[in-house]
């Protein structure tokens, strides 16, 4: 929330983000759907995709910042951490879902996170192919499609697992007995499980179509910018051991409370 933040302080926030989505959206779909080259960041056989759509998106949106926002810190995937002496950091992720993005998919988004004193304090996902935009104001949560007017988002209740719609991004990312057997466990007794879509999961559990995101292994830039959002559409969203998840890990995410209370007695109760 802003807080005792003067509204003023804050609405540069949110304008400074809208500004640095409509500059990266671009440098984006310049690429998307396109024959880009594909790196591979991992090593011993793992697979951890980078393009150039990524790397420039990034670029573009730190070059911004400095010229906007000169002395908030950034934190990004691509390119790291550069230190600032106010009480901000930027928290971006370029493409989230870059294994969406280069086989054409749209399940991808721009995340850009705002941390105060290290805490979530704003949070943006921007899609500039369906031009849909998703984003927290100080409390509540709001999407819009090609700069149309905002729409509040509000999440659905759902109290009981087997009503609830569950989605992740692959299976393959849960790893070892605990995380596979919790994803199985959860999986048994929801009435409907999808995989794929990344960030924009988090998104539609914002808008009331998802009620559970189950998730392991994210990174601060995976999160971050999802964690307003989700909260103040009415959601919750805790690591599997209902601590923080603002330094990613395993997280989960639900759009009613009592459903992420009995989702957590299942994962950590085998």
């Amino acid at each position: 929330m802003s807080g005792s933040l003067p509204a003023a302080e804050f609405q540069a926030i949110v304008r400074v983000a809208h500004e640095l989505a409509d500059i990266s959206g671009p440098v984006i779909l310049k690429h998307f759907r396109k024959a880009v080259p594909v790196e591979n960041k991992a090593a011993g056989g793992a697979f951890d995709p980078v393009t150039k759509a990524d790397r420039g998106a990034e670029k573009a949106i730190v070059q911004a910042l400095a010229a906007k926002m000169p002395n908030d810190g950034v934190i990004g995937e691509e390119f790291g951490t550069k230190a600032g002496t106010s009480p901000y950091q930027w928290v971006i992720d370029p493409i989230d879902g870059t294994r969406s993005f280069i086989i054409g998919s749209p399940l991808w988004g721009t995340l850009i996170g705002v941390l105060r004193d290290a805490r979530p304090f704003f949070g943006l996902m921007d899609q500039p192919f369906t031009g849909e935009r998703f984003w927290s104001g100080d409390r509540a949560s709001y999407h819009s499609v090609g700069g149309g007017r905002p729409q509040r988002l509000k999440t659905r209740p759902c109290a009981n697992l087997e009503d609830a719609v569950l989605a992740s991004t692959h299976p393959d990312l849960f790893e070892g007995d605990k995380q596979i057997g919790a994803l199985n466990r959860v999986k048994a007794t929801a009435r409907l499980t999808r995989y794929g879509g990344d960030c924009y999961n988090y998104c539609l559990l914002a808008a009331g179509f998802i009620d559970l995101v189950l998730e392991t292994n994210l990174k601060p830039y995976d999160i971050v910018a999802l964690i307003p959002i989700i909260e103040r559409a009415g959601g919750r969203i805790t690591t599997w051991s209902g601590g923080d998840p603002a330094s990613g890990g395993d997280i989960i995410a639900c759009g009613d409370a009592r459903l992420h209370e009995a989702v957590l007695t299942l994962i950590n109760n085998a």
